[in-house]
């Protein structure tokens, strides 16, 4: 039986929080070895390594060789279309939340007493 390559897509690679956690960490620095990056969070080396290896599969991720060991840095261009995903809905939640403020200004117009004023 043959197996087809799984290509993660970038939903995929930032649904897991551990995953998210480490494109904070790699956002923070140049670039991290595994072992760095398993001494940051509270998982397995081998766990990181499965993470890694979805984000690499999104493009989030680049790795390079120096010595006996792999660093990983952070390719933030996928993020793109999720930002573009959620523009669709920050229309929504600025509607929302204008609505929210004329709500509470009118609410407290309405508490307010002329001898509260002056």
């Amino acid at each position: 039986m043959m197996r087809t390559a799984v290509r993660h897509d970038v939903f995929q690679a930032i649904a897991d929080p551990n995953r998210r956690q480490v494109i904070r960490l790699l956002a923070e620095a140049d670039e991290l070895s595994i072992a760095s990056i398993s001494d940051r969070l509270p998982i397995s080396r081998t766990a990181v390594n499965k993470h890694l290896r979805v984000l690499g599969d999104a493009g989030l991720v680049k790795s390079r060789r120096v010595g006996r060991e792999t660093r990983y840095h952070l390719q933030p261009q996928p993020l793109l279309e999720v930002k573009r995903w959620l523009a669709d809905y920050e229309r929504f939640w600025d509607e929302k939340l204008a609505a929210l403020k004329r709500y509470v200004e009118s609410e407290g117009e309405d508490d307010a007493h002329p001898s509260d004023l002056g």
